[in-house]
């Protein structure tokens, strides 16, 4: 689909399949053989058999640190691919390496070892224990663990802290918020030092002020953590917000991978066209994507605005406005009634009510 970035794979997805049905795994070989090994016609042959290719062929890899976001429509299959990758879902076909161990072939007490140590979990319903505080949930895996209470306890203060949660340790769920309540669950999936952390639509319950609020706490959070992140959601300005790479989903098989930008600028069908058809693109094309170079780079340029390569096209032209000096506004009648500067309209024109 994509060359992975530079740097090692933390996660590398290879050719997985999740298959809803009797006999799952015989049928999937077999329509494999049927088809030529064509992922599509597999898929067709096996929804005329009566079961559901939930996933197709996913393959992918994701480096440590980098924040990918699977997204899609419902039913499009990416809650089902992340329940594959953390092995809530026992994949009919495939391999899951999670920093080069096949979480596939683990057995039952080395996955519990995984979960405790290495895995976070975050899921749109936050499940969190009603009788117990903030504090004890936040601490719960640390407790199954074996740690005592008060060095659980002792653990999990900062991370209450990063979450905005300082002072309300001693709360129940039912006194909280629901974004309270969601930082609570992302605060419990960090508790056991995870390296790899799955996200599954965490903000999708909330209000769209607390959502963008959270999604801002998200990314500090992230800029303290050394964690590979898979997020999944269905919106697409989230998935432009927050991710790395992105992941485009349609009907269990993965249909594009790309950054924010190649995938706003350069989609590969109508489907994730349509994704984007209301993104502002200025918002994330870089200059690199326009700009002229070589022979055809003109002669005479005027003063340097400080334009670089990486900047969005939307920072790029207040940049270039600024180098505009005041021009002057008349009333109907022509009148000289005020001056406004450049810089003051490509602001005021590309500013949201989101900022």
């Amino acid at each position: 689909m994509s060359d992975m970035p530079n740097g090692g794979p933390a996660i590398s997805c290879n050719g997985v399949w999740q298959v809803f049905g009797p006999d799952a795994r015989g049928k999937l070989a077999q329509a494999l053989d049927q088809s030529g090994g064509a992922p599509d016609g597999a898929a067709d042959i096996l929804r005329q058999a009566g079961l559901i290719p939930a996933v197709q062929d996913a393959s992918f890899s994701v480096r440590e640190g980098e924040l990918f976001v699977i997204m899609g429509l419902s039913g499009s299959g990416k809650s089902t691919l992340v329940r594959c990758l953390s092995r809530l879902l026992e994949g009919t076909a495939g391999e899951v390496l999670i920093e080069g161990e096949d979480i596939l072939s683990a057995s039952k007490k080395r996955m519990i070892a995984l979960r405790r140590n290495k895995l976070g979990m975050v899921f749109q319903h936050f499940g969190l224990f009603p009788h117990m505080t903030v504090i004890d949930n936040v601490a719960f895996p640390l407790k199954v663990g074996g740690m005592g209470r008060r060095q659980r306890h002792d653990k999990v203060r900062p991370i209450i802290d990063m979450v905005g949660l300082a002072g309300r340790e001693d709360a129940f769920p039912r006194e909280l918020s629901g974004g309270q309540r969601q930082r609570v669950g992302i605060a419990r999936s960090l508790a056991g030092d995870c390296s790899v952390w799955f996200l599954d639509e965490p903000f999708s319950a909330l209000d769209p002020l607390i959502r963008r609020q959270l999604q801002d706490e998200f990314l500090q959070i992230r800029q303290r953590l050394n964690t590979t992140i898979v997020f999944i959601t269905h919106d697409i300005t989230e998935a432009l917000k927050l991710a790395d790479r992105i992941a485009i989903m349609r009907d269990g098989a993965i249909v594009q991978i790309g950054t924010p930008a190649e995938i706003v600028l350069a989609p590969v069908d109508g489907y994730v066209a349509e994704f984007s058809r209301d993104v502002a693109t200025g918002r994330h094309a870089t200059v690199d994507s326009v700009m002229k170079t070589g022979a055809d780079m003109p002669g005479d340029m005027p003063d340097d605005p400080g334009l670089r390569t990486s900047m969005t096209l939307e920072a790029a032209l207040a940049s270039c406005m600024s180098l505009y000096q005041a021009v002057p506004v008349r009333d109907p009648e022509g009148k000289v009634v005020g001056a406004v500067y450049p810089d003051d309209l490509a602001r005021a024109s590309l500013r949201t009510d989101a900022g």
